[in-house]
């Protein structure tokens, strides 16, 4: 199976919060995940960016491939 980290839409119409969410690369955004590790708010006066960093360094070094919007948010932090 070849797994992603990325990030899947929750929230309602024009006020998106998104979970960084291990799956199967063959499945949708918001299909269905293996693993939740994180979360992502842009509308917070600061964004918030919260991640378990144990668990994706786990996944990477088991051959996960982050999304560019995850390396960016992970790496920032």
């Amino acid at each position: 199976m070849a797994t992603v980290i990325r990030l899947t839409r929750l929230g309602r119409k024009k006020k998106p919060f998104y979970r960084m969410v291990v799956t199967d690369s063959r499945k949708r955004r918001d299909g269905g995940w293996v693993e939740a590790i994180g979360y992502y708010n842009p509308l917070a006066e600061t964004p918030v960016v919260k991640f378990d960093a144990e668990r994706l360094k786990y996944w990477v070094s088991v051959g996960a491939k982050m999304s560019d919007r995850v390396a960016a948010l992970t790496t920032s932090k």
